[in-house]
């Protein structure tokens, strides 16, 4: 016969298990907290987008290549293009409608010759950090090896990837295809 003191011990322990079995999920970095580069941003620092792009105006109906209300002045002279290249569902090749907006991104690093990129590559929140992490490395490539096909030099651009970092988990499947990008950060 089992004693209660047997029975005792059994729940305690088989308690003590649960609590240590049950991984809790690791909390992920605030993206926001993520510097790149010198951070004293005090010299040069500018207030005035067209420092940062030069100068130029937009034909009717086009869209703006540099976002003046992403421009991050602590950051010193960097900034973001508005444009992003957008990807399918755990792939890394560019498709055809994405093609015209690496060809102003050339166009824009041609009249801007100072200028150099950081292509942040990311992902939805399906798939584990570590495939993530590689999968937003192999978009950033991807856009990096197209962006070389139309002349930019390799040594005007940075790959990164910030995998799924900044994706919302548990989102729409409209919101996981915004995810599916590469976002390019100027760099003077």
């Amino acid at each position: 016969m089992i004693s209660k003191k047997s029975i005792l011990y059994f729940l305690i322990l088989s308690v003590a298990f649960a609590f240590v079995g049950c991984k809790k999920k690791p909390r992920r970095p605030n993206p926001l907290d993520t510097v790149i580069g010198d951070t004293s941003g005090a010299s040069g620092r500018s207030e005035n987008i067209e420092d940062l792009t030069g100068p130029g105006t937009l034909a009717a109906g086009e869209t703006p290549l540099f976002d003046r209300g992403l421009m991050d002045g602590e950051r010193g002279e960097r900034g973001i293009i508005a444009v992003m290249v957008y990807f399918d569902f755990d792939s890394s090749s560019i498709k055809a409608s994405e093609r015209s907006k690496l060809t102003q991104v050339a166009d824009y690093l041609r009249t801007n010759p100072s200028h150099s990129l950081i292509l942040e590559g990311h992902c939805d929140w399906r798939g584990t950090p570590e495939y993530n992490l590689a999968l937003g490395e192999r978009r950033s490539g991807s856009v990096s090896q197209y962006l070389a096909t139309l002349g930019v030099p390799a040594e005007r651009l940075e790959t990164l990837s910030k995998g799924d970092l900044n994706a919302i988990e548990g989102a729409s499947e409209a919101q996981m295809a915004e995810d599916r990008r590469v976002e390019f950060l100027v760099v003077r």
